[in-house]
């Protein structure tokens, strides 16, 4: 099951989940609540990560889903993380791809452009210009995190935030309860969760370098998964790795 990052959705694992079907594995690329989601979140809704951690805990439940490879990319990562180190029985393997980690939540660039979201005049302001394609695509956009991006899936993104005042609340309230040090216990405690674990970083990115992957691996006890070229959104950028990587944990039998 992916989980993806903060103003994207599940479509982002479209590429992936078309490769794992032709090798015989069921995926699952739900939305998630990270400003990308058309339906907004109940009011009284925890909208924190450790609270969307539980969302996925209790997706996995009402789909009664069994020995569960989690798949966690940018901000999907943290969440993955958090999920784990609360003790999921659901969930057999996992597979960590760019992400935060330790107190790097969220890293150098985003945290200035994920900052600005957090007010809401701001908020509505960058995704409103960012409705310009090359300004969306550029390093100030999403061009810092993939070299292969779809114009119209990109700006469907940005959507629900520009349009919908609920969806930019919910996504306000995420990014105001984001709190490295929770995150950074979370990841200390990986090397003690009892499942397997593996590492696969794209070696061009400019906000998840490949030193935080090379120490998110080692405090995993497991090898870094190298993809050159490729930047945060390995999904667009090298959809064969990731599938390969995903079967490794999920052999088909």
């Amino acid at each position: 099951m992916f989980l993806h990052p903060v103003l994207t959705d599940g479509r982002l694992w479209t590429n992936v989940g078309e490769l794992l079907a032709a090798r015989g594995v069921r995926s699952y690329a739900p939305d998630w609540p990270l400003g990308a989601h058309v339906a907004p979140l109940h009011p009284d809704a925890d909208r924190s990560p450790e609270g969307v951690a539980q969302m996925v805990r209790d997706f996995l439940d009402r789909l009664d889903l069994t020995d569960v490879c989690l798949v966690g990319n940018d901000t999907g990562g943290a969440l993955t993380q958090f999920v784990i180190t609360g003790g999921e029985p659901r969930v057999s393997s996992a597979l960590l791809i760019n992400c935060d980690a330790f107190t790097t939540f969220p890293p150098f660039p985003l945290n200035a452009i994920l900052a600005a979201l957090r007010v809401e005049r701001l908020a509505v302001l960058v995704a409103t210009a960012m409705r310009w394609t090359p300004l969306r695509h550029s390093w100030l956009g999403y061009g810092l995190l993939s070299r292969h991006l779809d114009p119209t899936l990109t700006r469907d993104w940005l959507r629900p935030a520009r349009t919908d005042p609920a969806v930019r609340r919910d996504l306000i309230a995420f990014l105001h309860a984001v709190d490295p040090e929770r995150l950074d216990d979370a990841t200390h405690r990986l090397a003690d969760v009892d499942i397997p674990i593996e590492v696969l970083w794209g070696m061009a990115d400019r906000c998840f370098r490949p030193a935080l992957g090379r120490r998110l691996a080692r405090a995993v006890g497991t090898d870094l998964r190298e993809v050159p070229g490729a930047r945060t959104l390995l999904a667009l950028d090298a959809p064969e790795e990731v599938a390969e990587a995903i079967t490794a944990l999920r052999p088909v039998v």
